[in-house]
């Protein structure tokens, strides 16, 4: 078992790497940078990690777990089908609202380094078929209504609120992710999760 001083500068190295991750994406950060960020030798982050892309690979784990905990926490609440997904739907804005850089250094993963799929799918699988459960009872497992629709068009609803905001504000006359921006996209993300409940329901 590893000293807890040890855990500690492990964990420092972990969040040094989260925070330039998601400030300058992967390309963008060098082991030195995290070295230096975490307070520590470069020899250090060799010590605790084998390299830069393990770390974002851990960097990955604890972000899509904390994210599928967060949705699966508010779904687990009494309450009808449509009011548990209203209550998804709120942790998974706020949960990205408080996780702003993570979207982008996501896609640009996607987009530009391929290499690195696998550990993006070896992470998102458990919120896809967490997806899929949660609306068992009322989404066929295939076509336009089935469940895997509903998670590309959900996720790109509340994911696309933040990779596009820094282009928006002269469109919008104002900051989209200011509070009362939010708010009204919490209330249109609402009123979408209402008339996709209504099209299962009357399938």
């Amino acid at each position: 078992m590893a000293k807890p001083q040890l855990k500690e500068r492990a964990e420092e190295i972990l969040n040094a790497a989260d925070a330039l991750f998601g400030e300058l994406g992967y390309d963008g950060v060098s082991v030195r940078d995290i070295a230096e960020r975490a307070g520590v030798k470069k020899a250090a982050v060799f010590y605790y990690f084998d390299g830069k892309e393990a770390l974002l690979e851990q960097v990955l784990e604890r972000y899509y777990a904390a994210h599928h905990a967060s949705l699966a926490q508010a779904f687990e609440a009494e309450g009808p089908l449509r009011e548990r997904v209203h209550g998804a739907i709120d942790a998974y804005l706020d949960f990205i609202d408080t996780h702003r850089s993570y979207p982008r250094l996501v896609q640009g993963l996607v987009v530009g380094r391929p290499e690195f799929h696998h550990h993006i799918q070896k992470n998102l699988e458990p919120l896809f078929r967490w997806t899929e459960a949660a609306l068992a009872e009322v989404a066929p497992v295939d076509g336009p209504l089935a469940a895997r629709q509903f998670f590309l068009t959900l996720s790109g609803a509340v994911i696309n609120t933040f990779t596009y905001a820094p282009v928006l504000e002269p469109m919008w006359g104002g900051d989209p992710l200011s509070a009362e921006a939010i708010a009204e996209r919490r209330a249109h993300l609402r009123w979408l999760i209402d008339a996709l409940m209504d099209s299962l329901t009357q399938a």
